[in-house]
């Protein structure tokens, strides 16, 4: 295959790739445990709608034109109700990661929103100060056109600096996106592409005409002030002060609503990490997983043998505490979840038991995993050489089968493709998040690594097996040499591949959540950050525009703290219309965001006061230096110089 191919979001991508080996015809069966997913490119003209109709008619001769397997009946077969689900590639490709994106996408141009209402905001005030310019150049035949002309230039030379400026810093930023982002569809081939680059350059050069613009237009309205109505001294108009005030409400707003994500996000986190994963201090176990090859192990007995010959070797190195294997780890793929039946559960005429996750698993593996033993006992290698007739369930499967875990002991599943082979439940465990921390912990169903008479099969094992070790060595160059060395003494033509730690298992679980944890924490700071020089920069310049009210308030006997307070006042009052026009805004955004969220609800309380308390926080700081100027200036010198 080219260099470029790959498995949707397989990872990591495989190395070699081989055809499904399928069994003759007459060999094959119906069975309810579907493992193989279809694609296909569908002709011109083709419609979703016609695909659906095709193989809903293929699957009605299917199910009359090959044998059922052992246990299932046509009637059976039919309750299941098997159907069509056609779906664009593009959907499994993608899945949940794009209401992700959008709201991260939301949050970025609402951070521009708030730079743009900066900037607006900073250059009416540096026209403000420009205003006796403006009058003089009115006055010897500047039409008001060529003043605002030249006021949109100057914002597109900024803009267009700023633009050069940014693309330079999303160039390198996006280096340790891809360095610290999850395992997002793609994520290595992220790059800052033409239709990237002519996108980003086109919301730059439009935000600048559209902010630069209200600068423009409000001095060419106003271009015929007298020259006598732009006297030092004087205070701006309440039409100018209510566009400055607008935008500090706006920029007020939009901060609240980034840090309110940011907060949801916190308490997600918080709430993921509270979650027992079913596993104890990941960072001290090592896995690694291998696959033995029909060449070197023709049968279930013959690869469980090598299997349990590498594990004694893995057993005594030095430090390991304890280890096992399983067909599959925790987190790591989806289990295969076939319909398992209880001894004495009735059912429909013609229904199926429900559906339990299933895995398969050596002695010691819930030793090395830390997973709780809650009731009953292990899996022995004596169970697995009497044919593995028993079971261990987890404790959410145990509580449907009786109120206390200990009433499930002794109890008997099976599959339906055995119908002669029940297997005890020897023993509970503690249940396992084995689908990631976002889901509950499903019902389970641990059965030995070699077992007799399931799936019409007289022994049915596992080639692929993923070891497990506890050991606080785990993650270090040295011990994965060791483990590797001890797995190949047994066979040196064994393929082992993803040494990693459960932590980093673990970790993988929680990537989604920390990289839209990490990004909206930015894009708040950024907005907050944006928010406070908004608001200091206004009532700095309200305080130098009336410098000469304060000095005669002063002189009429204004103390420095009334002074004070009046302006902190004047800045906390437009914090306080732009957290309330925030909040709206920030409710309706955690009802986009509740796919995203876990244990709390997109009104949590905590995160919206924290917001709230960090906005007025800020707002208040960014007030008082201002204010506390105001406080100090000398009455005696501002009149004299009046």
């Amino acid at each position: 295959m080219s260099p470029d191919f790959r498995f949707l979001d397989m990872t990591p991508q495989p190395d070699v790739i081989v055809a499904v080996r399928l069994a003759p015809p007459a060999a094959q069966a119906i069975a309810l445990n579907i493992s193989f997913q279809g694609i296909a490119r569908l002709k011109p003209g083709v419609t979703p709608a016609e695909v659906h109709a095709d193989v809903e008619r293929m699957l009605a001769i299917w199910r009359g034109a090959w044998p059922l397997s052992i246990g299932l009946t046509p009637e059976v077969l039919e309750s299941v109700r098997i159907a069509p689900v056609i779906r664009p590639l593009k959907d499994d490709l993608v899945g949940g990661v794009a209401s992700m994106l959008w709201v991260l996408m939301g949050a970025i141009g609402a951070v521009l929103l708030v730079a743009c209402a900066n900037i607006a905001n900073l250059t009416l005030v540096r026209a403000d100060a420009r205003r006796q310019e403006f009058a003089v150049r009115a006055a010897l035949g500047a039409v008001p056109a060529r003043i605002a002309k030249e006021l949109l230039v100057e914002s597109v030379v900024i803009g267009a600096a700023g633009t050069v400026l940014g693309l330079v810093l999303a160039y390198v930023g996006l280096q340790g996106l891809i360095a610290i982002g999850p395992s997002l569809p793609r994520l290595q081939e992220i790059a800052v592409y033409p239709p990237v680059l002519g996108f980003t350059v086109a919301v730059a050069l439009a935000s600048t005409l559209l902010f630069g613009s209200i600068t423009a237009l409000k001095v060419a309205l106003h271009i015929d002030t007298p020259l006598t109505g732009a006297a030092r001294g004087s205070s701006a108009s309440r039409e100018r002060n209510a566009a400055r005030n607008t935008l500090v409400v706006v920029q007020v707003a939009l901060a609240l609503v980034l840090v309110v994500s940011a907060a949801l996000m916190i308490r997600t986190f918080q709430a993921l990490r509270d979650v027992d994963p079913g596993f104890s201090e990941p960072a001290t176990i090592q896995t690694a997983r291998i696959w033995i090859p029909n060449v070197l192990a023709s049968d279930p007995e013959a690869y469980t043998r090598m299997q349990h010959e590498m594990l004694d070797k893995i057993d005594v190195l030095p430090g390991v505490a304890s280890a096992g294997f399983a067909s599959v780890l925790p987190m790591e793929s989806p289990p295969i979840s076939p319909p398992i039946l209880v001894e004495g559960e009735t059912l429909a005429p013609g229904g199926i038991p429900p559906s339990r996750s299933i895995k398969f698993v050596s002695p010691g593996y819930f030793e090395a995993m830390g997973t709780r033993l809650v009731a009953g006992r292990d899996v022995t290698w004596s169970d697995i050489e009497a044919g593995g007739r028993v079971a261990v369930i987890s404790e959410t499967f145990a509580r449907e089968l009786a109120a206390e875990p200990a009433g499930a002991l002794g109890k008997r599943i099976r599959t339906m493709a055995a119908p002669d082979a029940w297997r005890e439940v020897i023993g509970v465990v503690q249940s396992v998040h084995e689908t990631g921390l976002h889901e509950e912990a499903p019902s389970f169903v641990y059965w030995p690594v070699l077992v007799a008479n399931m799936y019409g099969s007289p022994m049915l094992g596992t080639s692929a097996a993923a070891f497990v070790i506890r050991s606080e060595r785990a993650g270090t160059a040295s011990f994965t040499e060791e483990i590797r060395q001890a797995i190949r003494s047994v066979s040196g033509s064994i393929p082992i591949t993803s040494e990693r730690t459960m932590q980093d298992v673990y970790s993988g679980s929680l990537a989604r959540t920390s990289f839209v944890l990490v990004m909206l924490a930015i894009a708040g700071g950024m907005a907050l950050l944006l928010g406070v020089i908004g608001i200091y920069g206004v009532l700095a310049y309200v305080v130098s525009h009336r410098t000469r009210e304060i000095g005669i308030r002063s002189a009429l006997g204004a103390k420095p703290q009334e002074l004070k307070t009046m302006f902190l006042l004047h800045g906390l009052a437009l914090s306080a219309v732009g957290v309330m026009v925030g909040l709206v805004v920030a409710a309706a955004l955690g009802r986009a965001m509740s796919s995203l969220l876990f244990g709390i609800e997109p009104m949590d309380p905590a995160a919206y006061t924290g917001a709230i308390v960090v906005i007025l926080v800020a707002a208040a700081l960014a007030s008082y230096l201002p204010a506390r100027r105001a406080a100090k200036i000398d009455p005696i010198e501002t009149l004299r110089a009046e």
